[in-house]
């Protein structure tokens, strides 16, 4: 039969009486003498009772049409019963009445959809928009991303992810040679006023001086350049820290004291940021809303001042831009340069189509050398930085008054000639912007001020009014993922993925956990990777905590046997600890970012490449022993420093790889040269494989308790005594529940020794890794133990010391990668 014809017998069939069996009543009455007289009278009614349960309920149709044979239905009975035969007319009726019934009541009318003209006028789109923006906002540019990008919904709004088509490389020719444009509107931006002593003594006690320029910096205080720093909770500093921000004075006004300060902090430190701004400073929320930053890294064509301005500032103002036009490389200029300037509306002058802009070289090579010098060496003069943007008033009337599309189409085609510039142009169509320069790679020796740029700060709707002119000029748009890969390439940290220390790192990353382990889970059981075989015991998480706590661990055994070597210390202490988890009380572990020490771990690190220090810096630098290394511990033994890593020799470094220390074996590899690609990790064993697969049957079999062997607990029994389990308890409800959780291919928590789990001790994970088009290597940037890495240090020789090995997740290869400490 047909797959029809077997789903329409089994819907018949569904109510036919089966094989009824009844219990005998030696069973009931407990083994007493049977009745057959009895049993068989009970059986006989269970049968009939249940055909008669059959015969009521209706098999197929509940139609009385159903009732006749095919040779006599007529079409005309739905509405002539007197077609039917006489004794199916009374239920023909009833249901016909029933259903006349039914139609008379006035059913809910459904809203008829307006059709598409109507839905698309400009009045029903902005509800519309309006509506589906609720819960997550959008940008100014989110109708163009929509239409060219994968959209993500983050931190409370709709951003662009990475493009629909294929342009990686593309994307990294515009940043090393061009222009890539990012929105980065989704900023918060919070606006502090007061007194400039009072509020450098309330900001004073966010910050530290140790962790490099404050808030007091006099280069920023003064409004001439752009500053970041960390911000810690109220007198916690090293402990307790918020995240980066980046911030700008306004320019001192003569005559007065009152300063003007603007934050920009990223969307997921502003919960954590505002309380601790409004008890440090004893102010309310003010959040400015019309400030909209976007990242130009490239040139930018400015548009001069009109000819009717011949104050003496104006004329500054125009030199400087004279000598900015004699700038070869935005990375040419002092990092965080601001500029203020009043352009006119780019739509005036967009273009019929779209035309890479390129740098003038006769304009550049106009520019007298000296002046161009000062200009790279002083910056720009403190009044040069002053711009309208900063009066709220100027910034609400410019939005406001801001020219339609409407009106600007109509004003160009009122024009003579076709396609030439509105002349004299309306003054709405001035616009104060603030250019703050980005500066590239300050890290390496390679490709230095790589990725340098400028950030455009625009007043509020005035987005799309620059982003569809600056489009036609010839750059490529980036999304959060190139946002990262230029972080990346450019070697610093980003948040919130590299500040493992910070409140919204941490659930950065427990959201990041959740989402790769529900990734995971939709991969069938056959087509996961065993991580476990590959002895990883976290593959979506790093757990910090435990990594600085069992090195903390291992550098105060190795401190109270001073008579053996360390290596052999090293081994015992590793090979003992295989199965023990840590049993110490949970202490909040800390990223090292005081400059000093990170200036002496890098002299320790040989050769360092840091921007402006020399490759070996032997005077500079105490050496290196026991001795040293205890007393630097003494103060930062909890603590992780950030690294990057270059590999040796071929190979990608992947998202959470593993940092792991070299044998003396292994250092031999590396005399045979640069073809040598590191030594192999054994496969391990996977012991929870077996009860994975216990746990199955046990589910099968739980409809038949009786009938399970009572060897067969036995042998479990057994078997999970002489299979090593990290998870084991005493009590029977955990070690039930620690096996329903287990996940096939996955550690279970708690987890074991995360240093000593692996053949090579473990120092750190990667959190960005990548091939580097810039280095052209493998490069990965990622955290190690200072205790750790300390340790593995002294116990290095002089030529091999920085020396260490890197492996991914899901291979068992180690690669060999040369640590850098960068300051």
């Amino acid at each position: 039969m047909s797959a029809a014809k077997v789903k329409m017998r089994g819907k018949k069939m569904r109510n036919q009486p089966v094989s009824v069996q009844y219990p005998s009543s030696s069973a009931q009455n407990g083994g007493d003498t049977p009745n057959p007289a009895g049993s068989f009278a009970s059986a006989r009614a269970a049968e009939v009772q249940a055909m008669l349960t059959a015969v009521t309920k209706t098999t197929g149709s509940c139609h009385v049409y159903g009732a006749l044979p095919k040779h006599m239905r007529r079409r005309s009975m739905s509405h002539n019963t007197k077609r039917l035969p006489r004794r199916l007319r009374d239920v023909a009726n009833r249901m016909r009445e029933k259903s006349l019934q039914a139609g008379s009541k006035k059913k809910k009318e459904q809203p008829k959809s307006k059709s598409r003209k109507a839905r698309r006028r400009h009045g029903n789109l902005l509800l519309e928009f309006n509506r589906r923006q609720r819960k997550n906002m959008w940008l100014e540019t989110h109708i163009w991303h929509a239409k060219r990008f994968h959209m993500v919904k983050k931190w409370g709004y709709c951003l662009g992810d990475r493009p629909t088509y294929k342009c990686y490389r593309a994307c990294y020719r515009a940043m090393s040679s061009h222009c890539l444009l990012q929105d980065l509107s989704y900023y918060c931006c919070i606006e502090l006023q007061g007194e400039e002593d009072k509020l450098l003594a309330c900001l004073s006690l966010l910050t530290s001086k140790e962790t490099g320029p404050t808030f007091a910096a006099a280069l920023s205080l003064s409004g001439r350049r752009q500053g970041s720093v960390v911000l810690y909770r109220a007198g916690q500093y090293p402990s307790q820290p918020l995240g980066p921000v980046t911030f700008l004075w306004r320019p001192r006004m003569q005559g007065t004291t009152h300063r003007q300060l603007w934050i920009w902090a990223h969307p997921t430190l502003k919960k954590d940021l505002l309380p601790e701004l409004q008890t440090v400073c004893q102010c309310c929320e003010a959040v400015v809303p019309p400030v909209v930053p976007v990242v130009i890294p490239a040139g930018v064509v400015l548009t001069p001042e009109p000819e009717s301005e011949k104050t003496p500032e104006a004329q500054q103002v125009t030199g400087t831009k004279r000598k900015h036009s004699g700038i070869y490389s935005t990375g040419e200029l002092p990092p965080g340069t601001v500029l203020g300037l009043t352009v006119d509306d780019p739509r005036v002058t967009l273009p019929t189509k779209k035309v890479k802009a390129l740098p003038c070289v006769k304009q550049a090579q106009e520019v007298d050398e000296e002046k161009r010098k000062e200009l790279m060496l002083q910056g720009v003069p403190e009044h040069c930085c002053q711009s309208y943007l900063w009066e709220q008033s100027v910034r609400d009337n410019v939005t406001d008054n801001k020219i339609s599309e409407q009106q600007l189409n109509r004003m160009k085609s009122e024009v003579l000639v076709p396609g030439s510039r509105l002349s004299p142009i309306p003054l709405q169509g001035r616009v104060p912007i603030l250019l703050v320069h980005q500066p590239g790679k300050q890290v390496g020796h390679e490709m230095s001020s790589w990725g340098a740029g400028w950030d455009l700060l625009l007043p509020k709707g005035w987005g799309m009014a620059f982003w569809v002119p600056l489009v036609y000029r010839g750059v490529r748009i980036g999304g959060l993922n190139m946002t990262l890969k230029h972080s990346q390439n450019k070697g610093v940290s980003h948040f919130p993925h590299d500040y493992p220390d910070c409140p919204a790192g941490v659930r950065f990353q427990e959201e990041q956990e959740s989402e790769l382990l529900d990734k995971f889970k939709r991969r069938p059981p056959a087509k996961r990777t065993n991580y476990i075989k590959h002895g990883c015991l976290a593959p979506f998480r790093c757990p910090w905590e435990q990594l600085a706590e069992e090195w903390e661990l291992i550098t105060r055994e190795a401190e109270s046997q001073t008579t053996t070597e360390a290596d052999t210390v090293m081994e015992e202490k590793m090979t003992s600890r295989r199965d023990i988890t840590v049993t110490k009380p949970q202490s909040h572990v800390t990223v090292l970012r005081n400059r000093k020490s990170l200036r002496l771990l890098s002299g320790w690190c040989k050769p360092t490449t840091s921007k402006g220090q020399r490759r070996c810096r032997v005077g500079e630098v105490p050496p290196l022993d026991r001795s040293a290394a205890t007393s630097f511990l003494a103060t930062h033994v909890m603590s992780l420093v950030w690294v990057r890593l270059s590999l040796l020799s071929k190979g990608k470094p992947e998202f959470h790889a593993m940092v792991c220390v070299p044998t003396a074996e292994d250092l031999q590899l590396l005399k045979k040269g640069s073809s040598s690609t590191g030594p192999q990790e054994p496969p391990h064993k996977d012991h929870f494989k077996s009860r994975i697969k216990r746990k199955k049957k046990g589910n099968k079999k739980t409809s038949t308790p009786s009938l399970l062997p009572k060897t067969d607990s036995n042998e479990s029994d057994l078997s999970s005594t002489s299979e090593p389990n990290p998870t084991t308890s005493k009590d029977p409800k955990s070690s039930s529940q620690s096996t329903s959780d287990l996940i096939f291919g996955l550690w279970p928590d708690p987890l074991p020794s995360v240093t000593s789990h692996c053949s090579r001790v473990t120092l750190g994970w990667v959190t960005q890794g990548d091939f580097s088009l810039s280095a052209g290597c493998g490069e990965a940037l990622g955290f190690v133990s200072v205790a750790g890495l300390l340790n593995t240090f002294v116990n290095q020789p002089m030529e091999h010391r920085g020396t260490l090995l890197l492996r991914n997740p899901t291979s068992l290869h180690y690669r060999f990668a040369k640590i850098n400490i960068e300051v």
